[in-house]
């Protein structure tokens, strides 16, 4: 069939079909199209049930949807049902809405020991469908367990094992580490932090700002060694 053909068959913009035909495999249009947010998608339950009691005005289901809360117009409504207007007229089943990149980096970041059972169920799941994923976590945990215990001896082993893997941009993190790898490890093992000297720089800049075009650098000097 040719492009156009497909178009009307599938109820799709040309252009639509044009990325979709050219695209090297899957990959390159569903990861963008999975995180892209609607301002229907969040009343999609609704339409689907709704249409397939047999309500087919999309006004009507426009008006039900906004006094759900829906904010958008009309239009967005009609493009989203002129999907179901072609075939047996039935909207598919509603399935469960992918996590977010934001949601799936906090389930990863976060301690597995404080993620709620929800949360964990859902990451492990994206663990088994995803093997990079995976061992991407396990990269994580294992540098926060280094950083958080003070462990600091494993750093060169994890280092090796970041750079072994196939994660391009851990592996890059991993080999910027080598550039300062002592002052990285003693960072990782050593009780210390600059939390105090920061503190302090903080506060100079604060006095700083409060006293920009008042008063001479005698003054400031006096407010920084006498301030509390």
């Amino acid at each position: 069939m040719s492009k156009a053909a497909i178009g009307r068959k599938l109820g799709l913009h040309q252009a639509t079909i044009r990325k979709l035909v050219s695209a090297r495999s899957a990959d390159d249009v569903v990861a963008k199209s999975l995180q892209r947010v609607h301002i229907v998608d969040p009343y999609v339950g609704h339409l689907h049930r709704r249409w397939n009691e047999g309500v087919r005005n999309a006004t009507q289901l426009y008006r039900e949807i906004q006094q759900l809360g829906y904010p958008g117009g009309e239009l967005a409504v009609q493009r989203h049902l002129r999907r179901y207007r072609t075939g047996r007229g039935h909207a598919p089943a509603v399935g469960p809405k992918p996590p977010s990149v934001r949601d799936a980096t906090a389930w990863i970041m976060t301690n597995p020991e404080h993620l709620r059972d929800e949360d964990a169920d859902k990451l492990h799941r994206l663990r088994e469908r995803d093997a990079e994923l995976d061992r991407l976590t396990g990269h994580v945990r294992k540098f926060a367990t280094m950083m958080t215990g003070l462990h600091g001896d494993r750093l060169e082993d994890w280092i090796a094992d970041a750079e072994q893997d196939t994660l391009a941009p851990l592996a890059s993190f991993a080999r910027n580490l080598r550039r300062d790898l002592d002052a990285v490890r003693n960072g990782l093992t050593l009780p210390y932090s600059s939390g105090a000297v920061e503190g302090n720089v903080n506060r100079l800049k604060m006095l700083k700002r409060q006293m920009f075009g008042r008063a001479n650098l005698d003054l400031l000097r006096k407010r920084v060694l006498l301030a509390r």
